[in-house]
């Protein structure tokens, strides 16, 4: 018996060539979370996305928001007076090297959004891919690969990152490179544990066996049908070590082994230079540095919880739809004394 096909009323069905573009279709992806989020979860999620949005466009016009560069400590050939209170000529005052407070905070968060960005590609990448690779060839090179992720996840993490910085100061010297290169040696381990369990499952999966026996190769099948499966919770992780690396990067610099002054203002740096003056009154050298790494760590911890909140299958919560009855039929639903219609054509056809 032929099957014949049939075509929905209404015209001719779409082509796949009439797809969206490219950044609407992106732009969709990234407001689904918001979207799907309900209660608490989009509190946070919106919160979040706020604050470290006020801090990116910080970051992204510092230029123009800033009065004085990071390290400049004069202005039409006067030096700025050392630690001076806020005034009208400086906003948040200056500190114990006469740099304008308010400038290195601003600035600084260009710095912190550098930093983080780039370590978190290259732990991504590095990570990603590691996990993969190990998780799908398994044997020897998943041994030792797991080995030496589960030998860095031993060290403290902050003993890890000023271990880095420190081996790569004489190379790289102390700018964003160096500490971008010291944080992602902390988070790779992380990543490939969540990628390597995730590809081991799924590479037993059954559209994997079917990739194989159609004779795909390896790298085929790692790429287009293994790696889409296992990245899905890596956005999550991303958000959340985001603000670890903030924290991360501040203690670098509050020890002296991150961002020097000479290279980028940095928030860690200057609460370090800021110690003595707490104990003489002068509040303003370290309050400001301290709030703006609040902000920025308080943003991206509540993106990442409210994006986990929302993704997690295990956690997220769906909004319930108010189900409207359709109304009901009084000639069909409404019994007599002699019972329904339907109850008396049953009768009498019994008899």
């Amino acid at each position: 018996m032929a099957i014949t096909p049939t075509v929905q009323a209404g015209g001719p069905l779409k082509t796949s060539g009439r797809r969206r573009a490219l950044p609407i279709r992106v732009l969709a992806l990234v407001a689904t979370p918001y979207r799907q989020s309900t209660g608490i979860a989009r509190v946070m999620l919106v919160v979040g996305t706020a604050l470290t949005l006020l801090v990116a466009l910080v970051a992204l016009f510092a230029p123009l928001i800033a009065p004085y560069s990071f390290d400049q400590v004069s202005a039409d050939g006067a030096r700025f007076p050392k630690q001076a209170g806020p005034s009208g000529e400086h906003w948040l005052g200056t500190n114990v090297q006469t740099f304008d407070v308010f400038s290195r905070v601003v600035w600084g968060a260009r710095t912190e959004l550098k930093v983080v960005i780039l370590s978190l590609l290259l732990t991504i990448v590095i990570g990603v891919v590691l996990g993969l690779v190990a998780g799908f060839v398994g044997g020897w090179l998943d041994r030792l690969l797991v080995l030496i992720m589960d030998a860095l996840f031993a060290f403290p993490y902050l003993l890890l990152a000023i271990v880095v910085a420190f081996l790569l100061s004489d190379t790289l010297g102390g700018g964003v490179t160096t500490a971008a290169a010291a944080i992602t040696a902390v988070y790779i381990p992380q990543y490939f544990r969540v990628v390597r369990n995730s590809t081991v499952s799924a590479k037993e999966a059954t559209y994997v066996e079917a990739a194989r026996a159609l004779g795909a190769p390896p790298r085929t099948i790692m790429s287009r049908y293994l790696f889409t499966n296992v990245v899905q919770s890596v956005p999550v992780i991303a958000t959340l070590n985001a603000a670890d690396a903030v924290g991360t990067l501040a203690a670098l610099g509050f020890l002296g082994y991150g961002i020097q002054p000479t290279e980028a203002a940095e928030w860690g740096y200057d609460l370090n230079r800021a110690m003595d003056d707490a104990t003489s009154g002068i509040w303003w050298t370290s309050i400001f540095p301290g709030l703006a790494i609040v902000l920025l760590v308080m943003g991206l911890t509540f993106m990442g919880e409210g994006l986990n909140e929302t993704l997690n299958p295990t956690l997220r919560v769906r909004r319930l739809l108010p189900v409207v009855l359709p109304p009901r039929d009084p000639s069909r639903s409404s019994p007599d004394r002699h019972g329904s219609p339907d109850t008396k054509a049953a009768e009498e056809g019994g008899r």
